[in-house]
């Protein structure tokens, strides 16, 4: 059984930086992919960032790249998202989620998915 619980949320004005955490427990070494995706109210979900274990490669959104990077520290079993120079479309709720099959691309599917950590950017 593996949970994913993110952390590092909060409020912060244009152009300041967050990094958002998210830790998994249980069994959760093998991961195929770990990604993080955002959710404003009213709209749908949207992918942020991902990271694909076997190449070490990443993927991003052209909304968030070159200002996000994500990374990951296996030892400890957490998958980072370093947000900079953020603007207030960047406001919503973030959530990581983890594969545990191969994957062909950020769509997915993913197993598990954490609660999730807002972030609001004020102007």
């Amino acid at each position: 059984q593996v949970q994913l619980v993110e952390s590092g949320g909060g409020l912060v004005q244009t152009g300041g930086s967050l990094r958002l955490s998210c830790a998994a427990s249980g069994r959760s070494s093998g991961f195929w992919a770990m990604a993080w995706f955002r959710q404003a109210p009213g709209k749908e979900r949207e992918f942020v960032a991902a990271f694909f274990r076997s190449s070490g490669s990443t993927s991003y959104s052209d909304s968030v790249k070159g200002r996000f990077a994500i990374s990951r520290d296996s030892a400890k079993n957490t998958v980072y998202l370093q947000m900079n120079s953020l603007k207030p479309e960047d406001t919503a709720n973030y959530s990581c989620a983890a594969a545990t099959g191969p994957i062909r691309n950020w769509n997915g599917p993913y197993t598990y998915w954490g609660q999730g950590t807002q972030v609001t950017v004020s102007s």
